[in-house]
Protein backbone atom coordinates (compact mmCIF):
# COMPACT_ATOMS: atom_id res chain seq x y z
CA UNK A 1 0.00 0.00 0.00
CA UNK A 2 1.17 3.54 -0.85
CA UNK A 3 2.47 5.48 2.35
CA UNK A 4 0.46 8.36 3.48
CA UNK A 5 2.70 10.67 2.53
CA UNK A 6 2.37 9.34 -0.95
CA UNK A 7 -1.38 9.64 -1.36
CA UNK A 8 -1.42 13.24 -0.16
CA UNK A 9 -0.34 16.79 -0.10
CA UNK A 10 0.24 18.61 -3.68
CA UNK A 11 2.82 20.27 -6.02
CA UNK A 12 1.14 23.52 -4.49
CA UNK A 13 2.82 23.00 -1.43
CA UNK A 14 6.33 23.39 -2.58
CA UNK A 15 5.40 26.49 -4.96
CA UNK A 16 6.34 28.86 -1.81
CA UNK A 17 9.23 27.86 0.31
CA UNK A 18 11.37 30.34 3.17
CA UNK A 19 14.67 28.58 2.42
CA UNK A 20 17.65 30.97 1.92
CA UNK A 21 19.03 28.32 -0.58
CA UNK A 22 16.77 28.90 -3.63
CA UNK A 23 18.63 25.18 -4.92
CA UNK A 24 17.97 23.49 -1.40
CA UNK A 25 14.36 23.99 -1.82
CA UNK A 26 13.69 21.84 -4.63
CA UNK A 27 15.03 19.08 -2.10
CA UNK A 28 12.01 19.24 -0.23
CA UNK A 29 10.12 18.55 -3.59
CA UNK A 30 12.51 15.88 -4.42
CA UNK A 31 11.81 14.17 -1.07
CA UNK A 32 7.65 14.05 -1.42
CA UNK A 33 7.97 13.21 -5.64
CA UNK A 34 10.26 10.58 -5.32
CA UNK A 35 8.26 8.92 -1.99
CA UNK A 36 5.28 9.03 -4.64
CA UNK A 37 7.75 7.23 -7.02
CA UNK A 38 9.05 4.81 -4.63
CA UNK A 39 5.27 3.99 -4.25
CA UNK A 40 3.91 4.01 -8.02
CA UNK A 41 2.11 6.72 -7.46
CA UNK A 42 4.04 9.23 -9.28
CA UNK A 43 2.23 9.46 -13.22
CA UNK A 44 4.08 12.07 -14.65
CA UNK A 45 7.35 12.91 -17.14
CA UNK A 46 6.78 10.05 -19.20
CA UNK A 47 7.61 9.24 -22.52
CA UNK A 48 6.65 7.23 -25.43
CA UNK A 49 8.75 4.59 -27.02
CA UNK A 50 7.48 5.31 -30.91
CA UNK A 51 5.32 8.61 -30.48
CA UNK A 52 1.45 9.21 -29.67
CA UNK A 53 0.07 6.28 -31.60
CA UNK A 54 -3.10 4.68 -30.99
CA UNK A 55 -1.64 2.05 -29.20
CA UNK A 56 2.25 2.38 -27.77
CA UNK A 57 5.06 1.75 -25.26
CA UNK A 58 5.47 3.78 -22.51
CA UNK A 59 8.24 4.47 -19.86
CA UNK A 60 8.32 5.77 -16.85
CA UNK A 61 11.20 8.22 -15.25
CA UNK A 62 12.53 5.17 -13.55
CA UNK A 63 12.72 3.52 -17.14
CA UNK A 64 10.19 0.70 -16.39
CA UNK A 65 8.13 -0.25 -20.10
CA UNK A 66 4.51 -0.12 -20.38
CA UNK A 67 2.40 -1.20 -23.79
CA UNK A 68 -1.23 -0.63 -24.15
CA UNK A 69 -3.93 1.61 -25.39
CA UNK A 70 -2.93 5.54 -25.46
CA UNK A 71 -5.35 8.03 -24.25
CA UNK A 72 -2.62 10.37 -22.97
CA UNK A 73 -1.85 12.26 -26.05
CA UNK A 74 -2.31 15.72 -28.29
CA UNK A 75 -3.08 14.13 -31.67
CA UNK A 76 -6.51 14.70 -32.26
CA UNK A 77 -7.03 13.87 -36.08
CA UNK A 78 -3.89 11.47 -36.03
CA UNK A 79 -1.98 13.52 -37.90
CA UNK A 80 1.52 13.17 -36.39
CA UNK A 81 1.86 9.61 -38.70
CA UNK A 82 0.08 10.98 -41.63
CA UNK A 83 2.20 10.17 -44.40
CA UNK A 84 1.01 13.36 -45.93
CA UNK A 85 2.56 15.49 -42.83
CA UNK A 86 5.79 13.09 -43.08
CA UNK A 87 6.38 13.81 -46.31
CA UNK A 88 6.03 17.60 -46.17
CA UNK A 89 8.54 17.37 -43.41
CA UNK A 90 11.25 15.78 -45.48
CA UNK A 91 10.86 17.79 -48.53
CA UNK A 92 11.41 20.77 -45.93
CA UNK A 93 14.46 19.70 -44.83
CA UNK A 94 15.62 18.85 -48.20
CA UNK A 95 14.42 22.41 -49.51
CA UNK A 96 15.19 24.55 -47.14
CA UNK A 97 17.21 22.93 -44.53
CA UNK A 98 16.11 22.36 -40.17
CA UNK A 99 16.17 25.51 -38.48
CA UNK A 100 15.18 28.98 -38.31
CA UNK A 101 18.15 30.38 -37.25
CA UNK A 102 16.41 33.87 -36.15
CA UNK A 103 14.18 35.61 -34.89
CA UNK A 104 10.58 36.47 -36.67
CA UNK A 105 11.92 40.30 -36.17
CA UNK A 106 14.72 39.91 -37.97
CA UNK A 107 14.96 36.83 -40.41
CA UNK A 108 13.89 34.00 -39.01
CA UNK A 109 11.11 33.60 -41.17
CA UNK A 110 10.70 31.75 -44.48
CA UNK A 111 8.36 32.37 -47.75
CA UNK A 112 6.94 29.72 -46.31
CA UNK A 113 5.87 31.15 -43.14
CA UNK A 114 4.48 33.80 -44.86
CA UNK A 115 2.52 31.19 -46.75
CA UNK A 116 1.39 29.99 -43.25
CA UNK A 117 0.43 32.87 -41.87
CA UNK A 118 -1.76 33.60 -44.79
CA UNK A 119 -3.32 30.32 -45.10
CA UNK A 120 -4.39 30.66 -41.39
CA UNK A 121 -5.76 34.25 -41.31
CA UNK A 122 -8.22 33.11 -44.73
CA UNK A 123 -9.33 30.05 -42.29
CA UNK A 124 -9.93 32.10 -39.39
CA UNK A 125 -11.43 34.54 -41.54
CA UNK A 126 -8.89 37.34 -39.47
CA UNK A 127 -6.90 39.89 -41.41
CA UNK A 128 -3.40 38.94 -39.99
CA UNK A 129 -1.56 36.23 -38.30
CA UNK A 130 1.54 36.19 -36.42
CA UNK A 131 3.39 32.98 -35.88
CA UNK A 132 5.45 31.49 -32.30
CA UNK A 133 7.47 28.95 -31.71
CA UNK A 134 4.63 27.52 -28.98
CA UNK A 135 1.00 28.13 -27.85
CA UNK A 136 2.59 28.92 -24.55
CA UNK A 137 4.59 31.56 -26.31
CA UNK A 138 1.70 32.80 -28.12
CA UNK A 139 -0.77 32.59 -25.15
CA UNK A 140 2.11 34.56 -22.65
CA UNK A 141 3.10 36.86 -25.90
CA UNK A 142 -0.42 38.19 -27.03
CA UNK A 143 -1.19 39.18 -23.01
CA UNK A 144 2.71 40.80 -22.51
CA UNK A 145 2.46 42.13 -25.74
CA UNK A 146 -0.38 44.41 -25.77
CA UNK A 147 -1.49 44.64 -21.77
CA UNK A 148 0.88 47.57 -19.73
CA UNK A 149 0.60 48.14 -16.07
CA UNK A 150 -2.11 50.75 -15.44
CA UNK A 151 -4.09 48.63 -17.71
CA UNK A 152 -6.63 45.52 -16.38
CA UNK A 153 -7.10 42.52 -17.37
CA UNK A 154 -10.51 40.38 -16.82
CA UNK A 155 -9.41 36.61 -17.18
CA UNK A 156 -12.06 33.25 -16.64
CA UNK A 157 -10.66 31.88 -13.39
CA UNK A 158 -10.13 29.14 -15.22
CA UNK A 159 -8.01 30.19 -17.43
CA UNK A 160 -4.79 28.09 -18.47
CA UNK A 161 -1.45 28.84 -16.90
CA UNK A 162 0.33 30.67 -19.86
CA UNK A 163 -2.27 33.35 -19.93
CA UNK A 164 -2.53 33.74 -16.27
CA UNK A 165 1.31 33.86 -16.26
CA UNK A 166 1.14 36.22 -18.94
CA UNK A 167 -1.50 38.58 -17.11
CA UNK A 168 0.58 38.64 -14.25
CA UNK A 169 3.47 39.25 -15.94
CA UNK A 170 2.08 42.35 -17.82
CA UNK A 171 -0.13 44.14 -14.89
CA UNK A 172 -1.33 43.57 -11.35
CA UNK A 173 -5.12 44.51 -12.72
CA UNK A 174 -5.81 40.84 -12.72
CA UNK A 175 -9.71 40.24 -12.09
CA UNK A 176 -10.84 36.55 -12.46
CA UNK A 177 -14.79 36.47 -13.06
CA UNK A 178 -16.43 32.74 -12.61
CA UNK A 179 -16.29 30.44 -14.98
CA UNK A 180 -18.44 30.68 -17.85
CA UNK A 181 -20.13 33.09 -16.28
CA UNK A 182 -20.64 36.39 -18.30
CA UNK A 183 -22.91 38.36 -16.07
CA UNK A 184 -20.02 38.47 -13.36
CA UNK A 185 -17.56 39.19 -16.05
CA UNK A 186 -20.06 42.56 -16.83
CA UNK A 187 -19.48 43.39 -13.39
CA UNK A 188 -16.14 42.99 -13.28
CA UNK A 189 -16.22 45.28 -16.23
CA UNK A 190 -18.75 47.64 -14.52
CA UNK A 191 -16.57 48.03 -11.44
CA UNK A 192 -13.78 49.01 -13.52
CA UNK A 193 -14.99 51.35 -15.58
CA UNK A 194 -16.25 53.07 -12.97
CA UNK A 195 -13.31 53.61 -11.51
CA UNK A 196 -11.03 54.39 -14.26
CA UNK A 197 -13.03 55.24 -17.54
CA UNK A 198 -10.07 55.61 -19.71
CA UNK A 199 -7.99 52.11 -18.78
CA UNK A 200 -7.53 49.34 -21.55
CA UNK A 201 -9.15 46.40 -20.76
CA UNK A 202 -8.17 42.70 -22.15
CA UNK A 203 -10.93 40.04 -21.38
CA UNK A 204 -9.36 36.46 -21.71
CA UNK A 205 -10.89 33.31 -22.26
CA UNK A 206 -11.06 29.95 -24.04
CA UNK A 207 -13.16 28.38 -26.73
CA UNK A 208 -12.56 25.33 -25.30
CA UNK A 209 -11.35 24.79 -21.76
CA UNK A 210 -9.51 22.01 -21.38
CA UNK A 211 -9.65 20.19 -18.24
CA UNK A 212 -13.73 20.79 -18.21
CA UNK A 213 -14.31 20.06 -21.81
CA UNK A 214 -16.66 23.29 -21.87
CA UNK A 215 -17.19 26.40 -23.62
CA UNK A 216 -18.35 29.89 -22.96
CA UNK A 217 -20.36 32.08 -24.94
CA UNK A 218 -18.34 33.93 -26.87
CA UNK A 219 -20.16 36.23 -28.99
CA UNK A 220 -21.61 37.24 -25.61
CA UNK A 221 -18.23 37.80 -24.43
CA UNK A 222 -17.52 40.20 -27.28
CA UNK A 223 -20.60 42.06 -26.96
CA UNK A 224 -19.56 42.93 -23.59
CA UNK A 225 -16.11 44.19 -25.03
CA UNK A 226 -17.55 45.77 -27.43
CA UNK A 227 -19.97 47.49 -24.95
CA UNK A 228 -17.20 48.39 -22.20
CA UNK A 229 -14.73 49.38 -24.92
CA UNK A 230 -12.10 46.16 -24.04
CA UNK A 231 -10.64 43.74 -26.17
CA UNK A 232 -11.57 40.36 -26.10
CA UNK A 233 -8.69 37.10 -26.74
CA UNK A 234 -9.74 33.78 -27.38
CA UNK A 235 -7.52 30.42 -26.76
CA UNK A 236 -9.31 28.17 -29.54
CA UNK A 237 -5.86 25.36 -28.77
CA UNK A 238 -8.23 22.42 -28.12
CA UNK A 239 -11.07 22.91 -30.89
CA UNK A 240 -9.36 24.56 -33.90
CA UNK A 241 -9.12 22.23 -36.49
CA UNK A 242 -11.17 19.11 -34.71
CA UNK A 243 -14.42 20.80 -34.35
CA UNK A 244 -17.26 21.91 -36.01
CA UNK A 245 -18.32 20.87 -39.51
CA UNK A 246 -15.34 22.74 -41.09
CA UNK A 247 -13.07 22.53 -38.54
CA UNK A 248 -13.10 26.03 -36.83
CA UNK A 249 -14.29 25.06 -33.66
CA UNK A 250 -16.83 26.88 -31.64
CA UNK A 251 -15.87 30.32 -33.17
CA UNK A 252 -16.91 29.10 -36.16
CA UNK A 253 -19.67 26.79 -34.73
CA UNK A 254 -20.92 30.07 -32.84
CA UNK A 255 -20.87 32.31 -36.23
CA UNK A 256 -18.03 34.37 -34.78
CA UNK A 257 -15.48 34.33 -37.22
CA UNK A 258 -13.97 36.81 -37.87
CA UNK A 259 -15.95 38.74 -35.59
CA UNK A 260 -13.36 38.26 -32.38
CA UNK A 261 -10.97 40.66 -31.56
CA UNK A 262 -8.07 38.37 -30.86
CA UNK A 263 -7.16 34.97 -31.94
CA UNK A 264 -4.72 32.81 -30.06
CA UNK A 265 -4.19 29.33 -30.59
CA UNK A 266 -1.70 26.51 -30.67
CA UNK A 267 -0.85 23.68 -33.20
CA UNK A 268 0.68 21.15 -30.70
CA UNK A 269 -3.05 19.85 -30.45
CA UNK A 270 -4.30 18.88 -34.02
CA UNK A 271 -1.89 20.14 -36.44
CA UNK A 272 0.97 17.82 -35.49
CA UNK A 273 3.68 20.61 -34.24
CA UNK A 274 4.80 22.42 -31.57
CA UNK A 275 4.22 26.43 -32.40
CA UNK A 276 1.44 28.84 -32.06
CA UNK A 277 0.05 31.94 -33.63
CA UNK A 278 -2.03 34.92 -32.79
CA UNK A 279 -4.46 36.44 -35.24
CA UNK A 280 -5.81 39.90 -35.47
CA UNK A 281 -8.14 41.88 -37.43
CA UNK A 282 -5.46 44.54 -37.78
CA UNK A 283 -2.13 44.92 -39.16
CA UNK A 284 -1.06 47.46 -37.05
CA UNK A 285 -1.54 44.86 -33.90
CA UNK A 286 0.74 42.25 -36.12
CA UNK A 287 3.42 44.51 -35.98
CA UNK A 288 3.50 46.29 -33.10
CA UNK A 289 3.16 42.38 -31.20
CA UNK A 290 6.37 40.77 -33.95
CA UNK A 291 8.27 43.44 -31.97
CA UNK A 292 6.83 44.02 -28.63
CA UNK A 293 5.84 40.50 -27.54
CA UNK A 294 9.05 39.54 -26.03
CA UNK A 295 8.24 35.59 -26.76
CA UNK A 296 8.19 36.46 -30.45
CA UNK A 297 10.49 39.01 -30.75
CA UNK A 298 12.88 37.23 -28.70
CA UNK A 299 13.01 33.87 -29.57
CA UNK A 300 13.76 31.91 -32.71
CA UNK A 301 10.77 31.86 -35.42
CA UNK A 302 9.69 28.31 -36.04
CA UNK A 303 11.69 26.06 -38.21
CA UNK A 304 11.06 25.52 -42.27
CA UNK A 305 10.31 21.83 -40.94
CA UNK A 306 7.74 22.98 -38.43
CA UNK A 307 5.92 25.55 -40.72
CA UNK A 308 5.26 22.28 -43.27
CA UNK A 309 4.52 20.17 -40.66
CA UNK A 310 1.61 23.09 -40.01
CA UNK A 311 1.10 24.29 -43.33
CA UNK A 312 0.54 20.31 -44.61
CA UNK A 313 -1.63 19.51 -41.61
CA UNK A 314 -4.11 23.16 -42.36
CA UNK A 315 -4.69 21.36 -46.01
CA UNK A 316 -6.01 18.25 -44.74
CA UNK A 317 -8.06 20.14 -41.71
CA UNK A 318 -9.61 21.59 -44.62
CA UNK A 319 -10.55 18.84 -47.34
CA UNK A 320 -12.67 16.48 -47.59
CA UNK A 321 -10.53 13.80 -45.72
CA UNK A 322 -10.58 16.71 -42.51
CA UNK A 323 -13.99 16.50 -42.41
CA UNK A 324 -14.09 12.57 -42.14
CA UNK A 325 -11.16 12.53 -39.49
CA UNK A 326 -13.76 14.87 -37.58
CA UNK A 327 -16.68 12.60 -37.55
CA UNK A 328 -14.70 9.49 -36.52
CA UNK A 329 -13.10 11.60 -33.99
CA UNK A 330 -16.63 12.78 -32.64
CA UNK A 331 -17.63 9.04 -33.22
CA UNK A 332 -14.52 7.93 -30.80
CA UNK A 333 -15.85 10.56 -28.41
CA UNK A 334 -19.40 10.22 -28.19
CA UNK A 335 -18.66 5.97 -27.83
CA UNK A 336 -15.95 6.85 -24.99
CA UNK A 337 -18.29 9.08 -22.79
CA UNK A 338 -21.46 6.89 -23.18
CA UNK A 339 -19.47 3.78 -22.13
CA UNK A 340 -17.58 5.15 -19.02
CA UNK A 341 -21.01 6.61 -17.90
CA UNK A 342 -22.68 3.01 -18.54
CA UNK A 343 -20.13 1.47 -16.38
CA UNK A 344 -21.65 4.44 -13.02
CA UNK A 345 -18.60 6.90 -14.04
CA UNK A 346 -19.38 10.00 -14.50
CA UNK A 347 -17.51 12.90 -17.21
CA UNK A 348 -17.07 16.12 -17.43
CA UNK A 349 -18.30 19.17 -20.01
CA UNK A 350 -19.50 18.43 -23.55
CA UNK A 351 -18.40 16.05 -26.38
CA UNK A 352 -14.93 17.04 -27.61
CA UNK A 353 -11.05 15.00 -27.66
CA UNK A 354 -10.67 15.78 -23.98
CA UNK A 355 -12.66 12.79 -21.95
CA UNK A 356 -12.16 13.87 -17.97
CA UNK A 357 -13.46 11.11 -15.90
CA UNK A 358 -14.07 12.25 -12.86
CA UNK A 359 -12.68 10.87 -9.67
CA UNK A 360 -12.64 13.22 -6.79
CA UNK A 361 -10.24 12.27 -3.99
CA UNK A 362 -6.41 12.53 -4.79
CA UNK A 363 -5.90 8.95 -2.71
CA UNK A 364 -8.28 7.36 -5.43
CA UNK A 365 -6.91 8.67 -7.74
CA UNK A 366 -3.14 8.37 -7.43
CA UNK A 367 -3.99 4.80 -6.60
CA UNK A 368 -6.04 4.06 -9.37
CA UNK A 369 -2.65 5.92 -11.98
CA UNK A 370 -1.01 3.34 -10.33
CA UNK A 371 -2.89 0.38 -11.46
CA UNK A 372 -3.97 1.41 -14.82
CA UNK A 373 -0.28 0.69 -16.17
CA UNK A 374 -0.17 -2.96 -15.31
CA UNK A 375 -3.96 -2.93 -17.40
CA UNK A 376 -2.25 -1.32 -20.27
CA UNK A 377 -3.79 2.24 -20.59
CA UNK A 378 -2.04 5.11 -20.98
CA UNK A 379 -3.57 8.17 -19.73
CA UNK A 380 -2.91 11.30 -17.52
CA UNK A 381 -3.81 11.82 -14.24
CA UNK A 382 -4.80 15.88 -13.35
CA UNK A 383 -4.73 16.76 -9.51
CA UNK A 384 -4.36 19.67 -7.30
CA UNK A 385 -3.74 22.36 -8.36
CA UNK A 386 -4.56 22.31 -11.83
CA UNK A 387 -8.01 21.46 -10.82
CA UNK A 388 -9.60 21.94 -7.41
CA UNK A 389 -8.59 20.36 -3.90
CA UNK A 390 -10.95 17.15 -4.28
CA UNK A 391 -11.88 17.36 -8.05
CA UNK A 392 -8.90 15.30 -9.35
CA UNK A 393 -9.79 13.27 -13.14
CA UNK A 394 -8.53 11.38 -15.49
CA UNK A 395 -7.90 13.43 -18.76
CA UNK A 396 -8.62 10.72 -21.40
CA UNK A 397 -7.55 12.50 -24.77
CA UNK A 398 -8.93 10.92 -27.64
CA UNK A 399 -7.84 10.16 -31.18
CA UNK A 400 -9.75 9.91 -34.91
CA UNK A 401 -7.16 6.93 -34.84
CA UNK A 402 -8.64 5.14 -32.11
CA UNK A 403 -10.38 1.81 -33.05
CA UNK A 404 -13.23 0.82 -31.62
CA UNK A 405 -12.11 -1.80 -29.86
CA UNK A 406 -9.42 0.68 -28.45
CA UNK A 407 -11.95 3.08 -27.43
CA UNK A 408 -14.29 -0.04 -25.45
CA UNK A 409 -10.84 -1.25 -24.01
CA UNK A 410 -10.04 2.74 -22.47
CA UNK A 411 -13.27 2.37 -20.79
CA UNK A 412 -13.47 -1.27 -19.38
CA UNK A 413 -9.78 -0.33 -18.01
CA UNK A 414 -10.60 2.44 -16.16
CA UNK A 415 -13.76 1.26 -14.45
CA UNK A 416 -11.25 -1.81 -13.72
CA UNK A 417 -8.51 0.29 -12.16
CA UNK A 418 -10.82 2.67 -10.08
CA UNK A 419 -12.16 -0.39 -8.55
CA UNK A 420 -8.65 -2.00 -7.71
CA UNK A 421 -8.09 1.38 -6.36
CA UNK A 422 -11.24 1.62 -4.06
CA UNK A 423 -10.74 -2.33 -2.98
CA UNK A 424 -6.37 -1.60 -2.11
CA UNK A 425 -7.77 1.53 -0.40
CA UNK A 426 -10.64 -0.25 2.03
CA UNK A 427 -8.20 -3.24 1.98
CA UNK A 428 -5.49 -0.43 3.48
CA UNK A 429 -2.72 -3.82 2.50
CA UNK A 430 0.14 -3.55 -0.20
CA UNK A 431 -0.88 -6.88 -2.54
CA UNK A 432 -1.65 -6.74 -5.97
CA UNK A 433 -5.42 -6.99 -6.42
CA UNK A 434 -7.17 -9.33 -9.18
CA UNK A 435 -8.23 -7.40 -11.84
CA UNK A 436 -10.61 -8.68 -14.06
CA UNK A 437 -9.32 -7.00 -17.40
Amino acid sequence: MASDKALTGSMRDFRVMEDTDLLQRCERFYDWQDERRRHGVWPFSRATETGPASSCGVRDDTGNLMEGVNFASQDYLGLCAHPAVRASAHAAIDEIGVHSAGSPALVGNTASSIVLERALADFLKMDEVVLYPTGWAAGFGVIKGLVRSHDYIVMDALAHACLQTGAQAATRNVVLFRHLDNEHCRERLRTIRARDPKAGIMIVTESLFSMDSDTPDIAGLQALANEFGATLMVDVAHDLGCLGADGTGHIGMQDMLGKVDLVMGSFSKTFASNGGFVASRKRAVKEYLRFYSPSCTFSNALSPVQVAIIGQALSIVRSNEGAALRNRLLGNVLSLRRQIEERGMGVYGDPSAIVSVKTGDEKLARMTAKILPTLGLVSNLVEFPAVGKGLARFRLQVMATHSAAEVELAARHMEAGMQAARAALAHGQGQRFAIAS
